[in-house]
């Protein structure tokens, strides 16, 4: 059988715990003290420790410097109260969540039905490590460049933690297949994993799709309806291109990462949420909180542990070996074994992707279809025009000193539409934003006739 450990000076908390453990299938025992709490380890390792982090003597947290003692035992930090640096402070330490008193039964059951040795899942990391090294795969992703083994060491961090984490990347590099990853390698993979693209909802229905709302809270309203942090209870939430998501909204938004509750539109009843959130952008955060898309606070919240993925281009090692892995997947769909020529290959290498990895995949489909034989020659790939790292000369955007960052964004996305003829997917592709992103900020620049004053235009 399970058994925690709870190790809290406050006898009311720690009797309550022990109760609500036990009622879980778990037995229980107690610590009030730092010295009580090392003898009990010393004589068996439980499988999880409620560690209160202050003590009659010392820190809960000086627990962490004995290694051998926690080396198999999942520690969920208690604490009086939330902060940023609490989950910092969490995840430096090594523990794979957190409670705030008074501690709600709810989150306690939650994490209870997580329970995970460490052993257990450091042993399947070690697992995707071999599996790197023999193949260039780690779980769903692909790559063996330096930037990427980086990528997957973050992953193999963060994964077993409650931690939000901002994944910042340009559009086609693969953001959510890192968010499910986080997910598929964490004690809340039996839960789902549920993803939500901010720029491809109408800014009025955001609000209901996240949070949900009652029958009858506005027109159109005909029943309940359950918002994403509802169906994704006891799992993982993704949030793709969060700076998106209208002002009003993100401040709704901070507030469940900061109490763990919400409203549904429409109701005063509170909420609980046992959510955990990824967040992802392709922007620069930093200046989207200076453009004024992302709230600075909201943005301390999301990025208490950011991965950054690298685009194609910074990655040229790995184009073949992306490129092979989407044949081949294509080969087992269509029946039909195919091979791309040496020229094909030398082509790929020397294009800068703006498309990344997704652009890839695209190119490989079409030159599959398209070619006759069992040899894919370098004739087949569609590739952009002038996006070769060798490449021509390209138009240049001449910016005045002083012109707002809001403008300089819409000069760039109208000079760049002009560049492309009017096609809106390369367009979107060479800026690194969705389809759906470059048509939503076409619309809010007012339609696609309007054009950028002269003076600003692509010299």
């Amino acid at each position: 059988m399970s058994h925690a450990l709870i190790v809290d000076d406050d006898s009311d908390t720690a009797e309550m715990l022990a109760e609500l453990v036990a009622s879980q299938g778990f037995t229980a025992s107690t610590a009030r003290t730092m010295r009580d709490a090392r003898r009990q380890l010393a004589t068996s390792a439980p499988d999880v420790v409620f560690l209160d982090l202050v003590l009659p003597d010392g820190k809960g947290t000086e627990l962490f410097n004995d290694k051998a003692a926690l080396a198999d035992t999942e520690v969920v930090l208690i604490t009086g109260h939330a902060s940023l640096e609490t989950s910092i402070e969490a995840l430096r330490l090594g523990a794979t969540d957190y409670l705030i008193k008074p501690v709600s039964p709810g989150q306690v059951q939650g994490i209870l039905a997580r329970v995970m040795r460490p052993g257990q899942l450091q042993a399947e990391i070690s697992d995707l490590r071999v599996e790197l090294d023999r193949s260039g795969r780690f779980g769903d992703m692909w790559g063996g460049s330096p930037s990427m083994k980086r990528v997957y060491e973050q992953v193999s961090r963060v994964a077993a933690t409650a931690v939000t984490v901002l994944i910042q990347g340009e559009s086609g590099t693969g953001k959510e297949l890192v968010a499910q990853t986080i997910h598929s390698l964490s004690r809340r993979r039996s839960r789902p994993f549920l993803a939500i693209n901010c720029g491809a909802i109408s800014p009025h229905l955001m609000e209901s799709e996240i949070f949900g709302h009652e029958k009858g809270s506005f027109t159109g309203a005909n029943r309940q309806h359950l918002g994403f942090f509802e169906r994704a209870h006891g799992g993982t939430l993704f949030l793709d291109e969060v700076t998106e998501m209208p002002p009003d909204l993100q401040v709704k938004l901070l507030r469940v990462l900061e109490t763990g509750t919400f409203n549904r539109v429409g109701s005063t009843e509170t909420q609980r949420a046992d959510v955990r959130v990824l967040g992802a952008t392709n922007r620069v955060p930093e200046r989207a909180v200076v453009d004024g898309k992302l709230r600075e606070d909201l943005l301390y919240r999301l990025n208490v542990f950011p991965i950054r993925l690298p685009p194609l281009r910074e990655r040229r090692e790995d184009i073949a070996l992306l490129a092979d892995h989407f044949l081949a997947e294509i080969c087992k769909e269509e029946g039909k074994e195919k091979r791309l020529s040496k020229s094909a290959y030398e082509r790929m290498n020397e294009y800068d992707w703006p498309g990344n990895v997704r652009e890839l995949r695209n190119v490989v489909q079409r030159a599959y279809v398209m070619a006759s034989g069992a040899t894919i020659s370098d004739e087949w790939l569609e590739l952009q025009a002038g996006r070769s790292s060798a490449g021509n000369a390209e138009s240049i955007l001449s910016v005045r000193i002083g012109t707002t960052l809001a403008d300089v964004e819409r000069d760039l996305v109208f000079a760049t539409l002009e560049h492309f003829e009017g096609h809106k997917e390369r367009t979107a592709a060479a800026l690194g934003v969705s389809l759906k992103t470059l048509y939503n900020r076409l619309k809010e620049y007012g339609g696609e006739g309007n054009q950028p004053p002269k003076e600003r235009r692509a010299a």
